[in-house]
């Protein structure tokens, strides 16, 4: 099965920008969709933004949408997030996950996660 691996979580002041990164190994990620999801400290898992395989298609939370852009590089195997004017509300830890359905928003969708790299934003 695949293993995911993101990097490029950090410290990061409001208004700064970060760009993570999903590393996939073992097994290609070129015929899947995937997608990044972000997790806060007592709160649920929350849909961040999906492309499809092809990178042609991709959706977007709308507390988002116009600050992040999700890219992949099939030939690197890597899926990528730049997050641009980061909030404070956007610490969080942030995964990645590799879904073998339709382009989904719910965790549910997806079949193989990463473990995660922390986003913090500070004032």
């Amino acid at each position: 099965q695949v293993q995911l691996v993101e990097s490029g979580g950090g410290l990061v002041q409001a208004g700064g920008s970060l760009r993570l990164s999903c590393a996939a190994s073992r097994r290609t990620i070129n015929t899947y969709n995937m997608g990044w999801f972000r997790q806060a400290p007592g709160k649920e898992r929350d849909f961040v933004a999906a492309i499809t395989s092809s990178g042609r298609t991709t959706l977007y939370a709308d507390s988002v949408k116009g600050r992040f852009t999700i890219s992949r590089d099939n030939a690197k195997n890597t899926l990528y997030l730049q997050m641009n004017s980061l909030k404070l509300q956007d610490t969080a830890v942030y995964y990645c996950a590799q879904s073998e359905r339709s382009l989904s928003r719910s965790p549910s969708g997806y079949n193989y996660w990463g473990q995660g790299t922390q986003v913090t934003v500070s004032s």
